[in-house]
């Protein structure tokens, strides 16, 4: 059995050879995608995405005519901040 998904995770995106990819935080919805496990969202809704329990990220297209991408990989991040944990700039 794999371990529980994260509530949010952010989502990189592949820029191509020599170039910065973009990145996204997505949070987890009440869904569930075609997999079987969570789906997660960006607040606009734009952008969904299935995570399993391995950190494997299925794109999900949120309107028509939308490719979606591939090679984008998902980082958990913490729930929420740690207000007593010190700022490292």
């Amino acid at each position: 059995m794999g371990t529980v998904s994260a509530r949010r995770y952010e989502l990189v995106f592949s820029g191509g050879a020599g170039t910065a990819g973009d990145a996204v935080v997505v949070e987890r919805t009440s869904a569930a995608g075609p997999g079987g496990h969570p789906v997660y969202a960006d607040p606009t809704g734009i952008i969904r995405a299935e995570i399993s329990d391995r950190d494997e990220v299925r794109m999900l297209a949120s309107g028509g005519h939308q490719e979606t991408p591939q090679g984008v990989v998902a980082r958990p991040l913490p729930d929420s901040p740690d207000p007593a944990a010190p700022d490292v700039a």
